[in-house]
């Protein structure tokens, strides 16, 4: 029984990244990997090994997550909801389960992965990959991944969801089609330039110096603060806001992170006693030597738990930990 647990238990991490893709959820995931070690648990004894135990189990997490989608609706991010706001706009908080979650490295990777698959995995947690995925319905989403990020054969997926290969081709053609609309660039490795310009926002930040932050921003980038809707675009906008009522992170600080595959940092603001906060996880998409959207999650609840970070900071913990970590 104990062996049988620990090969189940060392395709977690795989497993996570494959729901996370599938539900954009980090707090979904993990409900869905459960119920997949539950079911494969439950069924073990009837496992042939025709195919290895790793591709089994994702035929289990693939049906789960489309258990999960029957009743779910999609996770939204908020530029994909409407046109951009600007800094005089209501703030419209939505439920925690209409949006996209951010991933801890850690839950979505596997450890053992060589250099190149790791890169690869990377690739399909970003944020901007799996907010496209939701654009897809799940069948579509599900065949799209099976193939294009795991590998699998057409014949391999229809035997997977039950259907057929022309039913599969056909999915993957309109899964493809639709994400070829989504503008969806591929990220080269973190070049030097790229870690100087991590290292100036984090200056420029703990400094609050928002017109060197603006200026590490791309002409057209997005800032955006889940729950809320809202979502500006263009360095001004994103300025006025730091400037404005955005105002009250003076003073907070950065400590790197590692989330969807990308730049991430904890930020924590200060409080009167000296402490610091929880405030957001706060996710990076870069292009080229600038920022091209700056995600802040606020669920800081639900998040920081997940990143294993603690829900109140001393100051001097802070100083000890602010220097820009040297394994991102």
């Amino acid at each position: 029984m104990t062996e049988n647990i620990a090969q189940l238990e060392a395709h977690r991490s795989a497993l996570m990244g494959h729901c996370y893709r599938m539900l954009g959820s980090v707090v979904e995931a993990d409900d869905a990997v459960q119920e997949t070690m539950i079911r494969a648990w439950k069924s073990i004894d009837r496992f042939d090994g025709r195919a290895s135990l790793r591709t089994w189990l994702y035929r289990i997490a693939t049906n789960v997550c489309l258990d999960f989608l029957a009743d779910r609706r999609r996770r939204f991010h908020p530029v994909d909801e409407g046109p951009a706001g600007s800094v005089d706009d209501p703030l419209e908080p939505r439920p925690r389960t209409h949006w996209l979650e951010p991933i801890p490295d850690a839950e979505a990777l596997r450890a053992d992965a060589d250099p190149s698959e790791l890169a690869e995995m990377r690739e399909s947690i970003r944020l901007a990959f799996v907010a496209a995925l939701q654009h897809l319905p799940p069948k579509q989403r599900a065949v799209l991944l099976l193939v294009e990020v795991l590998g699998w054969s057409a014949a391999e997926v229809a035997e997977s969801l039950n259907t057929s290969v022309a039913s599969v081709n056909s999915a993957l053609q309109r899964a493809r089609a639709t994400l070829a609309t989504r503008n969806i660039t591929e990220p080269a490795p973190m070049s030097e330039s790229q870690e100087r310009l991590l290292e100036q926002y984090v200056d420029a930040f703990h400094r609050y110096d928002v017109d060197q932050l603006a200026a590490l921003l791309c002409e057209d980038a997005t800032f955006c603060m889940p729950p809320f809707s809202l979502w500006l675009r263009g360095p001004e906008s994103v300025r006025a806001w730091l400037l404005g009522r955005g105002a009250g992170c003076r003073g907070s600080r950065l400590l790197p992170i590692a989330a969807c595959g990308s730049p991430a940092f904890a930020h924590y603001h200060p409080c009167p006693d000296g402490t610091y906060k929880p405030w957001a996880v706060i996710v990076l998409e870069l292009s080229g030597d600038r920022i091209a959207a700056w995600n802040s999650f606020l669920d800081t609840e639900t998040l920081f738990p997940r990143f294993g970070l603690p829900m109140q900071l001393p100051e001097q913990c802070l100083h000890e930990r602010e220097i820009f970590s040297q394994d991102r």
